[in-house]
């Protein structure tokens, strides 16, 4: 997935055909990292920033070092290519415009909100240009389709480098290319696990850390961790080894005894799972436990300290979040490569459990918010579950009540069908030969 080279590549490129021009949608606290770190690098240039807030785009913008002069608002897409074309950075309202300029090579969702996402990634296709979207939750949900629409428009559709999913495939390429076994693979969790979390018991650490609190909470309730390990299962095959996953508290030294086969002394039923761990020294890194029967490789294995065998955890002690996303841009753009893209067909799901009690006729909220959270299973089991994915719970009506750590099914949820991810899991879903109730059918 890393490219060596990837800085003199786009130099090479820079001067044949001019820098990798960047549109941004969304310049909250990542959109601003984005903008600030693709000033640093050699290559690439922001060239319009889709923003409902115009002055945070401006602000990012002068934040990377860039005159005032050199801003400018644009309404439509000829506006913006006429300011990138005069080496300007064009700031808009209209996600439409962004989509549409001709002057754009890709686009960077930023916009975090699953469905107005999955919209914006369908238009962006369909001018034509590549999609880099932070947005895994969409991804989990309908992740499939959006690579397929991108293979029919001729583009890449792909995950961000940077979040755990595409640092923990990358060192699981690297594993699988030497020709190791994967046995486990995952991140550390941050934050200790608190599934009945809410916004109202995190404002103030979420305020000291310069975060909104309920997206502070999707981390510490799991729902974040079920997203993150659902999506590196369904670009990889790996799939949680139980409902909800171990999430052992295994140190770093201890992840190659812990999360491997019952029969040797872990906890795992079986090889081949994405997991995480709670244990000191493993976050904010990304792992891989490996194995191999050959006794030369297991001696040199051993002998370069990577562990004492027969299994060896692969490590990356560090993700670099938004300052790591522009690198996918240049790959899609350079070398048409995405870093995280689904299988063609999934092999877990992430579903919602009630973490309060839920009466008929309530309509829910957000992840993160007072009312589920997010776990992780098999594609399989979730199938015989009904249960709902994580994707589809917001504005879903409650029509039977759901009592605490119940999970949200068809038989007691609807969920939202104006939304147009939902509209499209539930034609990948009947495709599927998947149970849907009536009331969405």
């Amino acid at each position: 997935m890393s490219h060596p080279q990837l800085a003199a590549e786009l130099l090479r490129y820079q001067e044949k055909s001019g820098p990798v021009t960047i549109g941004l949608a969304g310049a909250g606290q990542m959109g601003t990292d984005i903008v600030v770190q693709v000033s640093l690098m050699p290559g690439m240039r922001i060239g319009a920033i889709s923003e409902v807030r115009p002055q945070a785009a401006i602000d990012a913008a002068l934040l990377a070092g860039h005159d005032r002069g050199d801003i400018v608002l644009a309404s439509g897409a000829s506006d913006i290519d006429r300011a990138i074309d005069a080496g300007k950075i064009a700031v808009t309202e209209d996600l439409h415009a962004l989509a549409a300029a001709g002057r754009v090579d890709v686009i960077i969702d930023a916009t975090g909100n699953p469905n107005i996402g999955t919209l914006f990634a369908l238009e962006v296709m369909k001018n034509g240009k590549h999609i880099v979207m932070l947005n895994v939750e969409a991804d989990i949900t309908i992740g499939r389709f959006l690579k397929q629409e991108a293979r029919k428009a001729g583009v890449v559709y792909t995950g961000a480098a940077g979040d755990e999913p595409a640092c923990t495939i990358e060192i699981i390429g690297f594993a699988r290319s030497l020709g190791f076994d994967i046995i486990a693979a995952g991140k550390g969790k941050n934050n200790p696990l608190k599934i009945d979390a809410i916004p109202a018991d995190y404002q103030e650490e979420a305020a000291a850390r310069n975060m909104n609190a309920r997206m502070l909470v999707e981390f510490v309730d799991g729902s974040k961790t079920a997203i993150e390990m659902v999506a590196i299962a369904n670009a990889t095959g790996l799939v949680p080894d139980v409902p909800g996953m171990h999430g052992p508290i295994a140190t770093l030294e201890e992840l190659a005894d812990v999360l491997c086969p019952k029969a040797d002394g872990g906890i795992l039923n079986r090889k081949g799972v994405v997991d995480y761990s709670i244990g000191k020294g493993v976050a904010p890194g990304v792992f891989c436990v490996i194995e191999t029967k050959h006794p030369r490789v297991q001696e040199r294995m051993i002998d370069l300290k990577v562990g004492k065998g027969p299994y060896f955890t692969i490590f990356r002690p560090y993700h670099l979040t938004s300052l790591e996303v522009p690198l996918s841009a240049a790959r899609a753009v350079l070398f048409r490569q995405a870093d995280l893209e689904p299988l063609d067909h999934p092999v877990a799901e992430a579903v919602a459990v009630a973490k309060t009690d839920l009466g008929a006729g309530q309509s829910l909220g957000m992840i993160g918010e007072n009312d589920y959270r997010g776990y992780a299973m098999t594609w399989e089991d979730a199938r015989r579950k009904g249960a709902i994915p994580l994707g589809l719970a917001e504005k879903a009506k409650v029509i039977r009540p759901v009592k605490t750590g119940e999970f949200l099914t068809y038989e007691n949820c609807v969920p939202d069908d104006s939304m147009v991810i939902t509209q499209i899991r539930k034609r990948l879903d009947q495709a599927d030969g998947q149970f849907v109730s009536p009331a969405v059918a």
